[in-house]
């Protein structure tokens, strides 16, 4: 591992990104054009020290990076492709991860259009409903997107496996939800081939869940690109909302918003959202279902 060469190219890559590039407040005195190394580790989960030490491209302590830092680094720097690439190749790890599950690489057209949407909730999700990034404002609406591997990652799973998922949508929508949530399965899927990941989550899905067995043997299939929501919100109560999705050329990202008529209740509710914060949320988007095997949740022991 050319830990001196990381560590130059990470500083490099920090230097040309402007503070609000990345939804950061430009700040006073501050004494370097781009993002501080404190900010860089905010953003990509990682402890500052930690971070330090990368860019530093000291080996004293035994510094590794994995695959899954590398690409939350290469999120977190903006890094195109071939610069994701470069970096993997730096710390001698294998290939990037593939376009799917919580680890993948935002194409950064999604990524440009999500940092210019600081007024609406906004997140980047895999075609399996796996959240990839998202702003302040999606945290707020709809909890934080736990921090899962394998199937677990999608919210579809989690929806027809673990009831916590459901609570954020009033009950007389589920019925509905989880025909749209399937018939989008349906044509990811398709798309995929004979994707093992993909194949894995089905039959478990199948395995789990009595509702989605029978949704699927209806073989109904549609990309969702946009639908009317009712989220309900701990403080906020019930809000009405469209969603919308915007596709990625090859279909495996999309990025997914929140908004509501000018004048609306729905539009008064989101400016509420960035005043109210995060600290009044008592649940998550959902977390780990109960019951769920290592092998199913794709876990570590």
């Amino acid at each position: 591992m050319n830990l001196p060469e990381l560590g130059a190219f990470l500083r490099t890559r920090r230097d040309r990104i402007r503070p609000a590039e990345v939804g950061l407040p430009q700040g006073p005195r501050r004494r370097v054009p781009g993002l501080r190394r404190e900010e860089v580790a905010q953003l990509a989960g990682l402890s500052a020290d930690y971070y330090t030490e990368l860019e530093r491209g000291s080996a004293k302590n035994g510094v590794q990076p994995s695959a899954q830092t590398l690409a939350a680094l290469a999120r977190a720097l903006r890094l195109n492709g071939d610069e994701r690439d470069h970096l993997f190749h730096l710390a001698e790890r294998p290939g990037p991860p593939s376009a799917h599950g919580p680890s993948a690489h935002v194409q950064p057209a999604l990524l440009g259009l999500l940092d210019r949407l600081s007024n609406t909730p906004a997140r980047v999700i895999t075609d399996l409903h796996e959240t990839l990034v998202e702003n302040d404002l999606a945290r707020n609406l709809l909890g934080r997107s736990p921090a899962h591997r394998g199937p677990a990652a999608s919210f579809v799973y989690r929806w027809f496996t673990d009831p916590q998922a459901r609570e954020r949508y009033p009950p007389e929508d589920h019925p509905h939800h989880s025909r749209v949530f399937v018939a989008d399965l349906q044509a990811a899927a398709a798309k995929r081939g004979r994707d093992a990941e993909v194949t894995k989550m089905i039959a478990v899905l199948r395995r789990r869940s009595q509702e989605f067995a029978a949704l699927w043997d209806t073989h109904d299939v549609a990309v969702r690109r946009m639908d009317h929501k009712k989220i309900v919100h701990p403080t906020l109560g019930i809000i009405e909302l469209d969603c919308y999705n915007l596709l990625s050329e090859d279909g495996r990202q999309r990025l997914l918003w929140f908004t509501a008529p000018p004048g609306s209740p729905g539009a008064e509710q989101l400016e509420l959202l960035s005043v109210i914060g995060t600290q009044d949320l008592g649940i998550t988007e959902g977390t780990a279902p109960e019951g769920l095997s290592a092998a199913e949740s794709g876990s570590q022991p």
